[in-house]
């Protein structure tokens, strides 16, 4: 009789009720990349929900406990999402990508204005905003792809074809924005707050600064007063603000002037985790600043 249901239990039927590994992002941005190395495999599953800021997040029981199920947790690291750090102390089933060496960080010095009360630099004086960079994206895609086969080695060739679809896929997105870009990278503007460095220096784009360093911490007068001389000039094409935030401080500061109001989303907040959106969201990226750096 154990013979007989041997023979009637296939592997593929075996295969059918296997479960998949459960993978997790603290944000979307890296869910949009996650999800890309996961194809076929299984779903990778976010803990911000739309326009949820990573930046005065506070976490829930519930989050807890997601967080202690899942067989992978992705997050930047404390620098951005500081609401984790005490539960994801000593985890194991959790993945810090700013402590991967592989991965190219943008580093502060004490001289640039990235002070202690900033909100970012009190576990590592650096721009956590890796997602931005397409040298970061693809350094960060190779240390979740690693990982995932660690964990889930069955699916190992799956994962491998994923990231090197992930790699051309990012190359072709990078020399399209490179050509959207290049009319307009001389043209100066000012962002809502300081999270562009990655994408703006590697697209060599002019970022004549911004309101803030992060979004918890109001702009001051003086940086008010700076902004609003600088846009009485005709050096100044655009203001871009955030999809999260009230921009009733940047509307203040532009009311009179002729220069263009445009918006970055740097948390993807539209974009659903389908194949193609994480490079959808760059290119966007681009269009955006294309469309206000245009007079």
């Amino acid at each position: 009789m154990a013979t007989l249901i041997g023979m009637l239990v296939t592997p593929a039927a075996w295969a059918e009720t296997e479960q998949p590994i459960t993978v997790m992002t603290s944000i979307k941005p890296l869910q949009l990349i996650t999800s890309e190395l996961t194809h076929g495999v299984t779903e990778t599953q976010v803990l911000l929900s739309t326009n949820t800021s990573p930046h005065d997040y506070a976490l829930k029981p519930s989050d807890v406990k997601k967080l202690k199920t899942v067989d992978l947790f992705v997050w930047v690291g404390p620098g951005l999402e500081s609401f984790l750090e005490g539960v994801m102390q000593n985890s194991q089933n959790a993945l810090q990508l700013d402590q991967q060496a592989s991965i190219d960080k943008i580093e502060y010095d004490e001289h640039e204005g990235h002070d202690h009360d900033d909100g970012h630099d009190h576990h590592g004086n650096y721009n956590p905003h890796l997602w931005l960079g397409p040298i970061q994206a693809a350094q960060m895609a190779k240390v979740i792809s690693d990982k995932l086969i660690k964990i889930d080695p069955e699916h190992s060739k799956e994962y491998q074809a994923n990231f090197q679809s992930f790699i051309l896929n990012l190359d072709t997105t990078v020399d399209s924005i490179k050509h959207q870009l290049e009319p307009v990278k001389q043209h100066g503007y000012y962002v809502f707050h300081d999270a562009y460095d990655y994408y703006e220096e590697y697209f060599g784009l002019n970022n004549l600064g911004h309101f803030t360093v992060s979004p918890e911490r109001r702009p001051g007068a003086k940086t008010l007063i700076d902004i609003r001389t600088a846009l009485q000039s005709d050096k100044v094409y655009c203001v871009f603000s955030e999809p999260q935030f009230t921009p009733a401080v940047i509307n203040s500061v532009m009311r009179g002037t002729d220069v263009k109001h445009g918006v970055l989303d740097p948390l993807a907040t539209k974009y659903r985790a389908e194949p193609g959106a994480y490079f959808k969201f760059i290119q966007d990226l681009a269009t955006s600043y294309s469309d206000c750096l245009t007079r």
